[in-house]
């Protein structure tokens, strides 16, 4: 019997993995919508798998979720989300034997190989991560592409707590524009969550920390 913990906020996602998982009537399955449920539940099954989709979970940065995975040695991850910079797959995945990865819009069997490998406390990478990982690896030594102004305008917006919606309009640009330079942002900057857009917002001079807090 394993216990399994379905930390992803997407229904339709929590559906099939439970789906999945369900069909060995005694593994269980339990389901965490935030951070702090999570830890209340690593701490009653420490052994426990974790299926996670980092983008949607309110994990402030890939510090935070390594001091975590290390505080509960015994569990083991599966990182499943639709996307993943390379910088951070290629961190955690160096960082600790407990993660695996695949992607949400892989074929089924990557996950049912997943389960299958950390049944065995063995970790599994899909062929894309891998991938992502051996071009960042070769990619490290070019200089990092620089922000536009537009960019950096949109990442202040965010950084101030701005929903798309509202900078879109401010920018008299449609929602799908600023989506785009949102995802080029997380990409050019290695980042996968607004935290760290408003980190590097902080550590750039974007935004004055006092603005900020207010």
């Amino acid at each position: 019997m394993r216990n399994y913990i379905i930390a992803d906020n997407q229904e339709l996602t929590r559906f099939a993995l439970e789906s999945l998982l369900k069909k060995d009537e005694e593994d269980v399955v339990y389901r965490a919508f935030d951070r702090a449920r999570l830890m209340e539940l690593l701490k009653e099954h420490e052994s426990a798998v974790v299926l996670l989709d980092y983008t949607l979970f309110d994990f402030a940065d890939e510090d935070q979720l390594l001091i975590i995975a290390e505080r509960f040695n015994l569990s083991d991850w599966i990182l499943i989300s639709d996307e993943l910079t390379p910088q951070f797959i290629r961190r955690v995945v160096y960082s600790s034997h407990q993660f695996s990865v695949v992607y949400k819009d892989g074929p089924l069997s990557e996950v049912r190989e997943a389960l299958n490998a950390v049944s065995h406390h063995t970790r599994y990478l899909s062929q894309r991560a891998l991938e992502t990982i051996i071009t960042q690896q070769q990619q490290e030594d070019e200089t990092p592409s620089v922000l536009t102004t537009t960019e950096m305008e949109i990442v202040k917006g965010i950084a101030l707590g701005k929903t798309t919606k509202e900078i879109a309009a401010e920018r008299f640009s449609s929602i799908h524009t600023v989506t785009t330079h949102r995802k080029n942002i997380f990409r050019k900057l290695g980042i996968n969550t607004a935290h760290e857009a408003v980190k590097y917002a902080l550590r750039a001079g974007l935004i004055d920390p006092s603005e900020f807090y207010i």
